[in-house]
C-alpha cells in the first residue's frame, strides 16, 4: 500500500529574536502567515490531496498552520494531533511518528520546523528536496510497498515541493 506524506513547514510568525517578551513557543502567524496557511490549505484542496491526519508541534506557530490548513481542506478537529517531540526533539522524533502510526492510515502531514523538516526530509528521500525549506512550504514524499514502521533512510521519492510564493505568483 502507497504512503503520502506531507511536511510542511509552519507559516511565518512573530519575530522573537530580539524579544524577551515572549518564548518561542509561544509565537504566533502573523497576517501573512494566516494568509499562507489559507493558501497551502486551498491549494492542497484543488488538487485533489486528501490527508488522514495532520500533526503538529506545541509551538502556537505550527498548530496556527495546521489548523488553517485543515479549515480550508474542511477536515474536522478529529484530524488534527499535537505531538510534543515535534517541538526541538530532532529528525528523530518525525521519525518516531511516522514509524508508529497504524497500516489502515495512508496520507498524513507533519507541521513543524526548520531545520528539523528539511533535515527529515532530505534523510528520507535519494531525490534533491532542493535544500531548506521556506516558511510554508509543501514537500510531498510518497512511499511505495513499505509499512510505516519500515520507513526510514532514502526509503521515499520526492513526489512535488510547493513554496506558497509560487502560489502567491499564481494568483496575481
Amino acid at each position: 500500500m502507497k504512503k503520502d506524506l506531507y511536511l510542511i513547514r509552519h507559516a511565518t510568525a512573530e519575530d522573537g529574536a530580539n524579544s524577551a517578551m515572549f518564548k518561542d513557543i509561544e509565537r504566533e502567524l502573523i497576517s501573512k502567515g494566516i494568509m499562507q496557511s489559507a493558501r497551502m490549505g486551498k491549494y492542497l484542496t484543488e488538487s485533489g490531496t486528501e490527508i488522514e491526519k495532520i500533526f503538529f508541534s506545541p509551538a502556537r506557530r505550527t498548530e496556527a498552520t495546521a489548523r488553517l490548513i485543515a479549515e480550508q481542506m474542511t477536515l474536522g478537529e478529529e484530524k488534527l494531533q499535537m505531538i510534543e517531540s515535534l517541538y526541538g526533539s530532532g529528525p528523530r522524533a518525525y521519525l518516531a511518528l511516522i514509524n508508529g502510526l497504524p497500516e489502515t492510515v495512508s496520507a498524513i502531514a507533519i507541521v513543524g520546523h526548520n531545520p528539523d523538516i528539511t533535515f527529515f526530509s532530505e534523510y528520507l528521500t535519494r531525490d534533491d528536496t532542493q535544500g531548506h525549506m521556506k516558511k510554508c512550504t509543501m514537500i510531498h514524499l510518497q512511499f511505495d510497498g513499505v509499512k510505516w514502521a519500515e520507513i526510514s533512510q532514502k526509503s521515499g521519492k520526492m513526489v512535488k515541493r510547493i513554496d506558497v510564493k509560487s502560489l502567491e505568483n499564481n494568483e496575481e
